[in-house]
């Protein structure tokens, strides 16, 4: 009987490969792409690319995902007829079109983050948000650069202690974030959200340690949209990307922020509309944008944002990483042993841990 053909996508680090290489060769052939092509339902996406990645997927029976690096629309499960079972990290990946998965009869397992209990890098992007926002305020990668290249200070550094700290979004990771610069740094916090009301805004402050039971301590403040935009000094995005909040931050809410503001994006790019974006950082419009996410992942090597002019003919001063969020040692550990745990289940006839559809 012929080994079951594996492909072991988009693990830029290679902490992927020594675990699966342990399975047994004669039951598992495995194979390993760690370049992501472009997405296949992206309006940028050729004909050709698209036949690429087919060519690349299509003589695999099992397929093994990085959260959202491939996405699998219908349109693509449709060109897959070996495909039979999918196996992606986190406990949801909206890249997946499960109702065509479910279709087809195609059994779809995540993992989680069993270190902090079950959520899915929540920790290592929270850190990751905290960390872009201090890197941003203090400069810190243009001072870096300065001195390797010669030079010395750049531009004085702003506090943080008593500014206003915007969060689009209240939910686990904006609380998070809360809790740390809030509590920590003496920011004032306020939020926003479609549905947020201040009675969660409160029980959120009480969960972040801003707000004691007899009400004492700074708490937080939920706000419209148009206030959060005009007071906050950081303005950082917690939403999950649905039809709804696609393109909820626009030019009109940029356009808002103070010259003095910074912004900061570690949820997905597509919650901005980029092109809005852009032009408000290259017209210098406020102070810094960090951000880990973009609208097309990895970016085109042409892409606007790929220059080293940003701080530079009165554009703002930007700060990227590529989507580093929750791209944590430990935690891409624990998914790839999840991911081969579920494989040998599945070659088994058991049950699949955290079953997606």
């Amino acid at each position: 009987m012929a080994p079951i053909k594996v492909a072991v996508l988009d693990d830029y680090q290679g902490i992927s490969e020594p675990k699966f290489r342990a399975l047994d060769p004669a039951k598992f052939d495995v194979s390993f792409f760690p370049n992501t092509l472009p997405p296949y339902h992206h309006p940028g996406t050729s004909h050709e690319t698209r036949d690429q990645i087919v060519a690349r997927l299509e003589p695999f029976e099992v397929l093994c995902t990085m959260r959202e690096r491939t996405p699998f629309p219908a349109d693509l499960i449709a060109r897959l007829p070996n495909l039979r079972l999918l196996l992606t990290t986190g406990n949801r990946n909206l890249a997946l079109d499960l109702d065509a998965l479910r279709a087809r009869g195609i059994p779809v397992a995540g993992a989680v983050d069993r270190a902090h209990a079950g959520s899915v890098g929540s920790v290592s992007t929270t850190e990751h948000c905290v960390a872009l926002v201090l890197a941003a305020a203090r400069n810190v990668a243009q001072d870096d650069l300065a001195v390797k290249s010669g030079g010395w200070q750049t531009a004085p550094a702003v506090s943080l202690r008593g500014k206003t700290l915007g969060l689009v979004g209240l939910g686990r990771l904006g609380t998070a974030v809360a809790r740390i610069l809030g509590g920590a740094f003496g920011m004032r916090v306020v939020a926003w959200s479609e549905n947020l009301t201040q009675e969660r805004a409160d029980q959120a402050a009480r969960d972040a340690g801003l707000l004691a039971a007899d009400g004492g301590g700074a708490g937080i403040r939920a706000v419209g949209k148009d206030e959060l935009f005009r007071a906050a000094d950081v303005v950082s995005l917690h939403l999950v990307l649905s039809d709804r909040t696609r393109g909820v931050v626009a030019r009109r809410d940029l356009e808002l922020m103070k010259p003095t503001a910074i912004f900061v994006n570690t949820s997905r790019g597509p919650l901005v509309v980029e092109e809005d974006l852009l032009d408000v950082l290259e017209q210098g419009r406020i102070r810094a944008a960090a951000l880990d996410v973009f609208d097309l992942e990895p970016l085109p090597l042409d892409s606007r944002w790929r220059t080293t002019k940003w701080g530079e003919g009165g554009r703002s001063r930007v700060l990227l990483t590529p989507h580093m969020g929750y791209v944590e040692e430990s935690t891409l550990d624990a998914w790839y042993d999840q991911q081969v745990e579920n494989l040998l289940r599945w070659e088994k006839g058991e049950e699949l841990s955290v079953k997606l559809c």
